[in-house]
């Protein structure tokens, strides 16, 4: 799990934005990467989950004295931004109350630069895990579209970290948490050698 270091406008508070990563290449090329970061609710601004998928550019190499990755297009990902609705019924599919986000209807989403749909379907075939597509039309670079296969394991734990995000994305980061934040701040400025 990677994080990012973030202080809002007006506030003294250092804390961390967390993001997990899942990387699925292959060796045909047609991989992908997903990124989930978490945004806390704060202030009168409801909190989300923004979804980055970027597809395979390379295939990369095991073979040799360098071993060379595969690697994903950042640049030219596709993000969506998921809410509290569209984080519950993505739950609705991982734990197994629905075959799919609203019978395979999906999730859409319109803004200033396009559109976007998202489907998310539990499968048996050709393995049993959990797909994710993403197509977004509009905006810079016209139409994208993403797609990758979570395995059984991975939904259980994509499971597990949506549940636990969900009182953050409503309600922002308790107090503890900012205070616990501040204080590992204060220490990486010299505050270690107090201890």
């Amino acid at each position: 799990m990677e994080g990012k270091t973030e202080a809002r406008q007006g506030e003294e508070t250092a804390w961390t934005r967390p993001s997990l990563t899942f990387y699925h290449p292959n060796a045909k090329g047609t991989g992908c990467a997903v990124q989930l970061t978490l945004h806390p609710a704060h202030g009168d601004t409801a909190g989300s989950i923004f979804l980055l998928a970027a597809n395979q550019m390379s295939v990369g190499s095991g073979s040799g004295a360098t071993r060379v990755f595969p690697k994903f297009d950042w640049e030219n990902r596709i993000c969506v931004k998921l809410d509290f609705a569209d984080l519950c019924k993505i739950l609705q599919v991982l734990r197994g109350e629905c075959e799919s986000i609203d019978d395979g209807r999906g999730l859409f989403h319109r803004s200033a630069g396009g559109s976007a749909a998202i489907k998310f379907r539990h499968v048996v075939e050709p393995t049993c895990g959990y797909s994710l597509e993403i197509y977004r039309s509009g905006g810079p670079g016209g139409e994208k579209a993403s797609h990758i296969l979570f395995g059984a394991a991975e939904g259980l734990g994509l499971c597990e970290v949506i549940s636990r995000a969900l009182p953050t994305v409503c309600f922002g980061v308790p107090a503890t948490y900012a205070a616990a934040a501040q204080s590992r701040a204060s220490r990486g400025k010299g505050g270690e050698n107090a201890a």
